[in-house]
């Protein structure tokens, strides 16, 4: 199956997924306030699928699934005969239509409490953030921090893996400084301020521990092949499983990564690989076939796998809690999403982050598909972070948005009285113009990033 069919039915089942968890919300919530539902669409367009249960709502699985929405009655769009009223969406308080309204987006959250809880439960499997090394005359350098330690906390919160750590830098985006403190493998906590004036962080070219010379430890690589693409230029060229790289065109070489850097840089240029095989010194010429990146320029390829040593025991973990503490756990890492997302969200309007880092449906189809690849936790992590991430913008006070209405009932409540139709048509105007702004400029991101 191809990357592209691939990403396009992981990213199907994902929204579809999660476009249903949020339209329920609205829709379970309005049958508990009898507010007669007409329509649960999943998707726009032409419907594929139809059908009708007791209470009188069409169910509808629609051609284009990019979304769905839940039309309920309502006298300011329909109009409703006097015994249905009291089913009508505008009858109901300002309350309860808040309530229905809200209840999307913290479906939403609930799911993703409701992923993270089942994944803690099985367990998630882990690595220990221990530092392999601090690039010179990095940030993390000037602060003096030491490698071959342990990252415990950052600005005081107590971090127990990788992926908690990136989430908690990356909040920091914007700030002058954070905290980092670390454990030596055999010793006490010792923190570090990093300077983060200067922080110059683009997620498209690295890692936020990248971009803060932070080298998380990696398992040994060695220059021994274990794996040979067929058809490579590695097969073409006769070199065989086993086979370690001594040298390249004469030249000594003990890091695969510089053998890696040598062949990218030699497409159809013809190398010398000196290797050992059986004890035996060979010399095998070998071309690098030629590659063109996402930018346009051309790399060698060679086909080949190095031998990875395996992880030392003591590195290795499992993040597994019983019922209630996994529920715990759920709810905890949420809030990090909800709060992150939050954050970002502020950084974009006041400039500390730019809007070409904004991602959009092409951007999320390869991050389904590539987790999906990687495995079932991974899937449900990212499920759980896109459900944290639909619910947190649909609560943008923008009027299409959930937030929008959420506002306008807020005004309500304040003034005693709903706002007017001419100011409501006029914000939701103002508001669908900036949300297609908004998309299509994640589209493009997207697109530039192929």
């Amino acid at each position: 199956m191809s990357g592209f069919v691939w990403n396009l039915i992981s990213f199907v089942v994902a929204i579809g997924l999660l476009v249903t968890v949020h339209e329920f919300g609205h829709f379970w919530v309005a049958r508990k306030n009898n507010v007669l539902v007409k329509r649960f669409s999943i998707g726009f367009g032409k419907a594929v699928y139809r059908w009708r249960d007791k209470q009188g709502t069409e169910f509808v699985i629609a051609m284009i699934p990019l979304g769905g929405y839940v039309r309920m009655l309502d006298e300011r769009v329909d109009p409703v005969l006097p015994q249905f009223k009291d089913l009508s969406f505008n009858s109901k308080t300002v309350w309860q239509r808040m309530a229905i309204i809200a209840a999307g987006p913290v479906a939403n959250f609930l799911f993703a409490i409701l992923l993270l809880w089942g994944m803690y439960l099985v367990g998630v499997p882990n690595i220990k953030p221990v530092i392999g090394q601090v690039t010179a005359e990095s940030i993390a350098a000037k602060a003096g921090v030491p490698a071959n330690t342990q990252i415990t906390a950052i600005n005081g919160e107590t971090v127990e893996d990788w992926r908690a750590i990136s989430l908690l830098l990356v909040e920091q985006v914007g700030s002058p400084a954070v905290d980092i403190t670390v454990q030596q493998l055999e010793g006490s906590d010792q923190s570090y301020q990093l300077d983060l004036t200067d922080w110059a962080f683009d997620p498209d070219k690295q890692s936020v521990f990248g971009s803060l010379g932070l080298e998380p430890l990696r398992p040994v690589v060695l220059n021994e092949i274990s794996q040979i693409q067929p058809g490579s230029a590695a097969e073409t060229a006769g070199l065989q499983l086993g086979d370690k790289l001594v040298s390249v065109d004469g030249k000594v070489v003990a890091d695969w990564n510089v053998v890696v850097t040598l062949v990218q840089n030699s497409p159809e240029k013809p190398m010398i690989f000196g290797i050992e095989r059986s004890g035996q010194a060979i010399d095998i010429l070998v071309t690098p076939q030629s590659r063109e990146t996402a930018d346009g320029f051309h790399q060698g390829f060679l086909g080949v796998s190095p031998k990875v040593m395996p992880w030392p025991e003591h590195l290795l973990f499992t993040q597994q809690y019983g019922p209630i503490q996994a529920a715990i756990v759920g709810v905890e890492k949420t809030w990090q999403l909800v709060r992150l997302s939050f954050s970002m969200i502020g950084k974009f309007i006041f400039g500390d982050i730019s809007v070409k880092h904004l991602s959009g449906p092409i951007s999320i189809a390869q991050g389904a598909g590539s987790s999906a690849d990687i495995g079932l936790i991974a899937f449900i992590s990212f499920l759980a972070l896109i459900s944290v991430n639909l619910g947190v913008i649909n609560l943008l006070p923008l009027p299409i948005l959930d937030g929008g209405h959420l506002m306008y009932l807020v005004l309500e409540l304040i003034r005693g009285k709903p706002v007017s139709e001419k100011a409501q048509e006029l914000g939701f105007r103002i508001g669908a113009l900036l949300l297609l702004t908004l998309m299509g400029i994640a589209l493009l991101n997207d697109i530039s990033r192929l």
